[in-house]
């Protein structure tokens, strides 16, 4: 790993598509990191970013030689193979969810960290988003009953190897895993059209109950999380960055002239949420583990175990809708 003594974080960016460039944008951005170099197989692609945010385009090893710190922004299923050649150079890494193919993998990796103590970090980007923050920190004092959490969306204008499940939905099973105490004591899922449409039901063995629903087939773009707890209902959207936390009043009797009138009012509390970017938030947060070498606040472990859920999920409801058919 480059030693910075001090200086500024040396880090790049291994493929710069669609989520890779605002990698790169965030850390041209970042007041304690240099963007050395990205990477990427198609040379337009690497050469176009690097001009646009003034470094350079790099191979692999010549990349991973010149950072202390790389993000991973690569289709999943190169997500091992990169993540192990960048541990195996000593370089600290964020790799975007989720962590790889298959948890054994993500497993390997956090043994090969370990090995080498090396900090990696997995995107699971909704942590940091500062409407959940917010939502959790009021949460953490109370008794959650259920959570519901819908993220729909239309049909991507790009082909994605994932279905809803893993693409979408394992954004919201990462958040429901953080929050609730206990382990999915019982899972049952459906999904239409290869899971592209697909929704679970998981019951806790701590007790809560958690509804997610995912979608790249609804032509109305929704990301919300309710959390149901014995003393209010906590309302997040993801999109507006807002909090909305309903509570209802003591019943009383009002006296008017035409007699007595019953009320019962619910009350309605909206907490300031910090308007800040959720991936600046997220990188962020990366380079302080990896300048103190410190676990980051989305660990492998959570990467692996919000995977295991997820294909989980996935697997049931092809079993259940026959989501294996062809479109």
């Amino acid at each position: 790993m480059n030693n910075t003594n001090g200086a500024d974080l040396p880090v790049g960016v291994i493929g710069v598509g669609s989520m890779g460039q605002n990698h790169a944008r965030i850390y041209d951005q970042l007041s304690r990191t240099s963007l050395v170099g990205v990477f990427d197989v198609d040379d337009e692609q690497a050469a176009e970013i690097a001009a646009e945010y003034g470094t350079s385009p790099m191979e692999m090893d010549e990349l991973l030689d010149a950072v202390s710190a790389v993000s991973i922004a690569v289709p999943t299923q190169f997500h091992f193979d990169v993540a192990k050649q960048c541990i195996e150079a000593g370089v600290a890494t964020l790799i975007e969810k989720p962590i790889a193919d298959d948890p054994s993998e993500g497993t390997e990796l956090q043994e090969l960290a370990a090995t080498a103590d090396v900090p990696i970090q997995v995107g699971h980007i909704e942590r940091f988003n500062p409407a959940v923050q917010t939502a959790q920190k009021i949460a953490d004092d109370l008794e959650i009953i259920a959570v519901n959490a819908k993220r729909l969306g239309p049909p991507l204008d790009r082909e994605i190897k994932d279905s809803a499940v893993l693409d979408l939905m394992i954004h919201d099973i990462d958040i429901v895993l953080s929050l609730v105490d206990g382990e999915p004591e019982s899972v049952t899922s459906n999904g239409v059209q290869q899971n592209q449409y697909a929704t679970t039901t998981i019951e806790f063995d701590s007790g809560p109950l958690a509804t997610l629903t995912a979608s790249r087939l609804t032509q109305q773009k929704v990301r919300t999380l309710e959390i149901t707890t014995e003393e209010c209902v906590i309302e997040i959207d993801y999109i507006d960055q807002s909090v909305e936390i309903h509570r209802q009043s003591m019943p009383s009797y009002i006296e008017e002239k035409e007699g007595v009138r019953y009320r019962h009012e619910s009350v309605v509390e909206r907490p300031t949420v910090p308007s800040e970017e959720p991936l600046q938030s997220e990188l962020d947060s990366f380079v302080t583990a990896v300048m103190t070498n410190s676990t980051p606040e989305v660990s492998i472990a959570d990467g692996v175990r919000a995977l295991e859920l997820a294909q989980k999920i996935d697997s049931l409801a092809r079993e259940t809708t026959g989501g294996d058919e062809d479109e």
